[in-house]
């Protein structure tokens, strides 16, 4: 049963684009020049979002490097006691809604030092599964299309987070704690 899984997945993504290209060529649809026009709108968008993600960088970094980081774990740590998520964790909780490098950076960090198999390790691992980075999909998708109102996208996007965080505590805790 294994090796069956093992050669789907090897086999699905190639399989999966040969099924499109033969759907494609059925359907007379040029692919080629369809492709190469879905790839000259896509560096169009690239181009279109590099400020909006500039900004969300250094904004990041000015947080980090500010020390509003270590303040925030601070402030939050108590809370985070309280619920059962170890205070390693906070900033990767506080880190994963801005940026996805930097919050796999910092899990790295903890799986390294307490490994893979260790509640802290488990539990920064459902978090990154539980949470999105938020910031940064608000700065691709909103600027790849010009919206400047994101109206209640960034306040649901972070109750999310928050949702997922705790979540991620409570599941953690509950299976390997």
């Amino acid at each position: 049963m294994m090796t069956a899984l093992q050669i789907l997945s090897i086999a699905a993504i190639p399989a999966l684009i040969v099924f499109i290209m033969v759907f494609a060529t059925f359907k007379g649809v040029k692919i080629y020049e369809v492709f190469v026009e879905g790839a000259k709108e896509g560096f169009q968008v690239a181009v279109r979002i590099i400020p909006y993600l500039v900004a969300m960088l250094v904004a990041i970094g000015i947080f980090r490097a500010g020390g509003a980081m270590e303040m925030l774990g601070t402030l939050v740590g108590p809370i985070t006691t309280f619920i059962g998520m170890d205070p390693e964790l906070l900033p990767l909780a506080l880190l994963r809604p801005l940026s996805g490098s930097g919050a796999l950076g910092v899990m790295s960090e903890l799986v390294t030092t307490h490994g893979p198999d260790s509640l802290i390790g488990r539990m920064a691992s459902v978090m990154m599964g539980s949470t999105e980075t938020t910031f940064y999909v608000l700065a691709v998708y909103f600027g790849s299309v010009s919206v400047f109102r994101t109206r209640h996208a960034l306040p649901g996007g972070l109750v999310a987070d928050v949702v997922g965080i705790i979540t991620a505590v409570f599941v953690t805790q509950w299976f390997f704690g």
